[in-house]
């Protein structure tokens, strides 16, 4: 498995809400939280800060901070593992537009907007 070296950064819209998306190196799960919490300080104004890390085949979590089930976190962790990447923390902070997108319309979004911070 391979990993990035350095922070990238990604933006997806639809209908109003802005998905801005990160993607990071992580040593451990230590760090991994730590890099979570940052974020969730720094974007306290978002509506859902959802995220996705993966450290080995065997470690790996996901959130989707208050989007329905499977909508968020689970999209995210398929675009790391779609790139054979380790080591790596996806966040995609949700600023919401007011017109809600749907089950399906979620997973289209954090997946492009997980893909768009990963293919920079």
């Amino acid at each position: 498995m391979a990993s990035i070296t350095e922070l990238k950064k990604g933006i997806y819209k639809d209908r109003g809400s802005k998905f801005l998306s990160f993607a990071e190196p992580i040593t451990d799960e230590e760090h991994a939280k730590e890099r979570i919490a940052w974020y969730k300080k720094k974007y306290h104004d978002a509506r859902h800060v959802c995220y996705a890390y993966r450290i080995d085949e065997q470690v790996w979590r996901t959130k989707d901070d208050g989007e329905p089930h499977g909508t968020a976190g689970a999209p995210i962790l398929r675009s790391i593992d779609a790139r054979g990447l380790d080591h790596v923390l996806v966040v995609v902070v949700r600023y919401f537009g007011g017109t809600l997108l749907g089950t399906g319309g979620l997973i289209v979004a954090y997946r492009e907007a997980s893909k768009a911070a990963l293919e920079v």
